[in-house]
């Protein structure tokens, strides 16, 4: 797994300069996410793209100065901070989505539908396991 998350990372990051978007594939990961839900908590949004708040954070930074998002009080809540989307990654929104489609085709090339289906259930098979555990680790560590 490290090594096709290796190969993969190269190759999306070599797409992704080829259609001229600067973002890396993990920033790409929070825009995904704003895109299902725009305007959420950094919280929401750590939840959604399995960062820590801290790598988070960090990333919402860049992304803030390079002028794809940005942090806007809750009209609801004062004390919450909601990302939303910019008007310039809305007008790259289908570049973004070109490029991910194109890194499907390459991960899928020679697979049967069923083959992809079953596939991706195992994969999430082994996120909820994985997700599970940490969970309840953090709780034993938590209730210590």
């Amino acid at each position: 797994m490290a090594k096709i998350r290796q190969v993969g990372g190269r190759i999306s990051e070599r797409i992704l300069k080829q259609h001229n978007i600067e973002i890396t594939s993990a920033q790409g990961r929070i825009m995904f996410a704003l895109w299902q839900n725009d305007g959420i908590s950094i919280n929401e949004l750590a939840k959604k793209t399995q960062l820590k708040k801290s790598t988070l954070t960090s990333m919402l930074d860049r992304l803030e100065r390079m002028g794809y998002v940005r942090r806007q009080r809750s009209k609801k809540d004062r004390r919450k901070i909601l990302i939303k989307r910019t008007e310039k990654d809305r007008t790259m929104e289908k570049k973004y989505v070109e490029v991910s489609e194109e890194m499907t085709r390459l991960f899928y090339k020679g697979f049967s539908k069923s083959q992809i289906d079953s596939f991706e259930k195992d994969l999430e098979r082994i996120l909820n396991n994985l997700t599970e555990f940490e969970a309840n680790a953090n709780l034993r560590k938590d209730g210590q």
